[in-house]
């Protein structure tokens, strides 16, 4: 078979293969332009699941006869200066979208230019372009995208119910709404107003009005900027986590994506912060000058390519573990049903009290033999954020009074989550201190877990744990970090060979060294069942008080939650 060229309508067909995926792609690129168009009222139409009607009117600036010829042109736009695909400064720019959307559907453009001027409509069927005429607007653009797919009936079998298709729509003005808050957004269908905001937002209040008061009140703000490139937003709490990651929303330059750069920097910096399988909530937006990202590396312009990754990544993870770090505050977890009073506590000015080293030593220590202790200890009024310890509680719970209630602390998460931090401060300020044994403890493991140990030999001496290979189905332990004095150390040479076999290759060195500290300070924290005397529990607390992320253990799980006086007093009537 010879080559030959194809027609004008076959490629314009192809072309819509890529950009025209489903009726959401055809409400985003529509969306797009009208933002572009500097419109500050955008309102979506949708109807029969995007298969019958899609209409977007806008105010925008509008076009002329001429403009609107060329509009359904393949690569014909407005927004590249010369010809400049690096220096993009709008969300549309190929000039592919109208084309692509009239060669499978009914479109008609009406428009009339801002400032004067008649309106006129210009339509296209199938990729057939109809007479340009003239026609009735008061101002704007309106476009009308009626069977879609018709051209392409194939097409149809692999669109999904019409709820599924209107939710996947609605997402995308959603997705719009929270990256242009001076910009009115609705969306209608035949049933009901899915998006409804007003123009004339604050960014925080946009962020209310489209994620919900649950996440204003579970979230913490955070903004950083560091070579030009500045990363802000909201970030939600860990314990206040989802099963999947459809609540976040990340844009670049006002851009919607969906970018595996940023989303590994978001794992990244929740990486010790939430168990396996959860997904943070969280609105991130990243600004940087154009000619520092390509958007022109996708169809759909999803994706975008940095031209300093590294740069993004560290951003990304230093900003959200900054905005985290202040907050130690986690979900309580149990059911509203149960206690609805029961509820997250969210103390500020964690820290600016000051602590001595004795208590530091006695938080992380704590080996020193069970001590009887009374069932309920004598303290002075509590002035501490975490109040004073007042009780343990089945040998595993810190019953502490504070000013305006009273706090539960699970000793094992807290003291979990103390150690690690005191492993990564000490490992990023001088390395690791480590404590030779004095004899050193030989631990047995099977030939696999052996050579996984010595071929991570080098990745674990800078976690502080200094081994070697002892024949064949053993390794021997030189040196331990101080801080986790007299651990179970098989158990965690055991744990962190296992570890090393799920992490694989893939992951950096430092999420590497991360989990050995981990699991470190899993083995060496204080156990459950273990009675603590009351200047321990002090400790503890006040420890916490100093601690970034105290809030959640190293797998994610609250260390502590807190009753308020007042709502104590609603569950026996008193208020």
């Amino acid at each position: 078979m010879r080559i030959r060229k194809l027609s004008e309508g076959t490629v314009n067909r192809i072309a819509a293969g890529e950009v025209i995926e489903r009726p959401a792609s055809v409400v985003k690129e529509l969306v797009e332009n009208a933002i572009d168009a500097g419109a500050t009222q955008i309102d979506v139409a949708f109807r029969g699941g995007g298969k019958s009607l899609i209409r977007v009117t806008d105010d925008g600036s509008g076009m002329g006869p001429d403009d609107l010829a060329l509009a359904v042109e393949r690569h014909a736009t407005s927004k590249l200066a010369e010809d400049d695909l690096i220096d993009i400064r709008y969300l549309g720019f190929r000039g592919e979208a109208l084309p692509s959307i009239g060669s499978v559907s009914r479109l008609a453009i009406t428009s009339r230019p801002r400032g004067g001027g008649e309106a006129h409509v210009i339509a296209v069927e199938g990729g057939q372009l109809m007479v340009l005429r003239p026609a009735a607007l008061a101002q704007g653009t309106e476009i009308d995208v009626k069977d879609l797919f018709f051209a392409t009936p194939a097409r149809l079998k692999f669109l999904k119910a019409d709820r599924t298709e209107t939710a996947e729509a609605a997402e995308v003005v959603r997705r719009m709404a929270l990256s242009h808050p001076d910009t009115g957004f609705s969306f209608v269908t035949e049933e009901r107003r899915l998006v409804d905001v007003p123009k004339g937002d604050t960014e925080e209040a946009r962020i209310l009005r489209i994620m919900g008061a649950e996440f204003m009140e579970n979230a913490v703000p955070f903004d950083l900027e560091r070579e030009g490139v500045r990363v802000r937003g909201r970030a939600g709490l860990p314990t206040w986590s989802r099963n999947n990651g459809a609540q976040q929303y990340m844009f670049v330059n006002g851009r919607s994506v969906r970018d595996k750069l940023i989303s590994g920097a978001i794992r990244g910096a929740y990486a010790d912060l939430m168990p396996g399988g959860r997904y943070p909530a969280l609105v991130l937006f990243l600004d940087c000058p154009p000619g520092r990202v390509d958007v022109n590396v996708h169809p759909a312009k999803a994706e975008v390519r940095f031209r300093d990754g590294g740069l993004v990544r560290g951003l990304i993870v230093a900003a959200i573990r900054d905005g985290l770090g202040g907050k130690r505050a986690p979900d309580t977890g149990l059911s509203r049903q149960t206690v609805s009073s029961f509820r997250p506590v969210m103390p500020r000015g964690f820290g600016h009290r000051g602590f001595d080293e004795q208590d530091v030593q006695t938080a992380l220590a704590m080996d020193m033999p069970p001590a009887a202790m009374p069932a309920v200890v004598e303290v002075s009024q509590p002035s501490y954020p975490l109040g004073q310890a007042r009780a343990q509680i089945h040998d595993n719970y810190i019953l502490a009074q504070t000013a305006d209630g009273f706090v539960l602390v699970d000793q094992h998460a807290a003291h979990e989550r103390l150690v690690y931090e005191r492993l990564k401060r000490e490992r990023s300020q001088r390395g690791i201190e480590t404590q030779p044994l004095l004899v050193p403890e030989v631990v047995d493991l099977d030939p696999v877990g052996v050579e996984r140990l010595a071929a991570a030999s080098d990745l674990l001496s800078k976690g502080g744990l200094v081994l070697e290979p002892f024949g064949e189905g053993a390794v021997i332990i030189r040196e331990v970090p101080a801080a986790i004095g007299k651990a179970d150390i098989p158990g965690i040479v055991r744990d962190v060979a296992d570890e090393l076999s799920e992490l694989g290759v893939s992951t950096s060195i430092e999420d590497h060294i991360n989990h050995v500290l981990a699991t470190m300070a899993c083995h060496h924290s204080v156990r459950s069942g273990r009675r603590l005397r009351p200047e321990e529990m002090n400790a503890l607390l006040r420890e916490m008080e100093a601690t970034p992320n105290s809030g959640q253990c190293n797998h994610g799980r609250p260390t502590f939650i807190e009753l308020k006086l007042a709502d104590i007093e609603k569950l026996f009537g008193r208020r």
